[in-house]
């Protein structure tokens, strides 16, 4: 069911919008790809569990993003949900540039770059690529999965990284 907003409740709906998603709160992840032996990376918050049975996650990407180009020619991606103590990570792999990778701690793992004390691992395969407005949503089909549960991850809520807590 969709609610109709009353005309004049919203002065500016795209800020209005952009608002309201930055007060949900989404894990903060890096999704990884290699481009023949160069690592490429960015910082994602729009991540989310797809499928149990096939196995898919669904990661909605910037049309613009270089990492996008490369999954897509890769084939195969990484998605590295990061710890608490990562936020250093979050904002290295948020920008643009070449060589975000320099000086990172990681390591090549089945053709895919993923970085050291994540606190959940995934490896997918792309499946396939729906059309999101400005984004593209990734399908991956998920063929490994690590999971460090002493790891308290990284979350972004409100324009600010924090931690879950539990009531």
């Amino acid at each position: 069911m969709t609610i109709p907003i009353s005309a004049g409740t919203t002065t500016d709906l795209p800020a209005d919008f952009r608002e309201a998603m930055a007060h949900m709160c989404a894990p903060v992840t890096v999704v990884t790809a290699m481009d023949d032996e160069r690592p490429h990376g960015t910082t994602v918050s729009a991540v989310m569990s797809l499928s149990v049975d096939p196995l898919l996650i669904a990661v909605a990407m910037a049309t613009t993003s270089e990492s996008l180009s490369t999954i897509k020619r890769a084939g195969r991606f990484g998605v590295n949900v990061l710890g608490a103590h990562q936020q250093h990570i979050a904002m290295r792999f948020a920008t643009k540039g070449d060589d975000k990778f320099a000086e990172m701690p990681w390591q090549r793992h089945n053709a895919i770059p993923r970085l050291d004390g994540s606190a959940i691992w995934l490896s997918c395969r792309l499946d396939s690529i729906l059309p999101g407005g400005d984004h593209e949503i990734l399908v991956g089909a998920v063929t490994e999965v690590e999971t460090d549960s002493s790891a308290e991850p990284l979350t972004y809520h409100g324009r600010q990284f924090g931690t879950h807590t539990v009531l």
